[in-house]
């Protein structure tokens, strides 16, 4: 058990920050004994600091003793500009599908073994009473832009999942059996979409369709939940179309 606390952590994430702040700043690499005196901090904590951060990939050392900032901090920002970019993208076919429709539309990206919705389009028309808000969490496998990401994983890394999480049920209708899912996940590829037939809560079915990015990786899902009795199967060609647009405008042409 970690006897730090709560404190210390939150003083050595603020040094963190300083350095790797203090390495953005520069054009050049910085020396240990340049950051220790632009920091403040003495050396052993500055060097202490620093080593954590290039075993973390946010800082490089390079070749004579410099620093710079590491290319995982390049990627986590290439993950977030990517969700903005497709929040922005998938906003006006959201409408065009909400209007088509008249049924609740949400854009969800992977967060672990979750879903996470980031972006939702309805009116009070829409009949769905909206549990999960916008940064509201869902297991994947209890989803249709869950099974989406489930789809995309080779069986080893599947396996690993189920393991993970037990894949636990939420209604009587949820899939919680490794050969149902796998039959489920094998529809998704014959199909193009996913469907959740009230998985995840009673009374509401919803269809997802992916959103691939340029290396043709799931990166969202596009989805329309309605009341169960109200589902319409023929939506999924417009939810599929509607992927593909996002898709092309992420620069995948699969």
């Amino acid at each position: 058990m970690s006897t730090e606390s709560p404190k210390y952590s939150i003083q050595v994430l603020e040094r963190a920050t300083l350095l790797m702040e203090l390495l953005a700043q520069s054009t050049e690499p910085l020396s240990l004994k340049e950051l220790v005196a632009q920091s403040g901090l003495n050396i052993s904590t500055c060097h202490r600091i620093l080593n954590d951060l290039v075993i973390g990939q946010f800082v490089e050392h390079l070749a004579g003793g410099r620093y710079q900032l590491g290319l995982r901090l390049l990627e986590l920002g290439n993950l977030v500009k990517n969700r903005l970019n497709i929040q922005e993208l998938a906003y006006p076919q959201m409408q065009q599908l909400h209007r088509l429709t008249g049924e609740t539309i949400n854009l969800s990206i992977r967060q672990g073994d979750d879903i996470v919705y980031i972006e939702r389009c309805w009116s009070g028309q829409s009949g769905v009473h909206v549990v999960r808000p916008i940064g509201g969490r869902a297991p994947l496998h209890l989803t249709a832009v869950g099974k989406l990401f489930l789809a995309d994983l080779d069986a080893a890394e599947l396996l690993e999942y189920v393991n993970r999480t037990g894949i636990p049920a939420s209604t009587s209708k949820s899939v919680n059996e490794l050969e149902r899912l796998k039959n489920e996940l094998a529809a998704v590829h014959q199909q193009g979409f996913a469907i959740d037939n009230e998985e995840l809560e009673e009374g509401v079915r919803c269809l997802a369709a992916a959103i691939f990015n340029e290396q043709g990786k799931v990166v969202a899902g596009l989805s329309l939940s309605a009341p169960a009795q109200r589902i319409q199967y023929a939506w999924s060609q417009d939810l599929k179309r509607a992927a593909k647009e996002i898709s092309r405008d992420l620069g995948c042409y699969l």
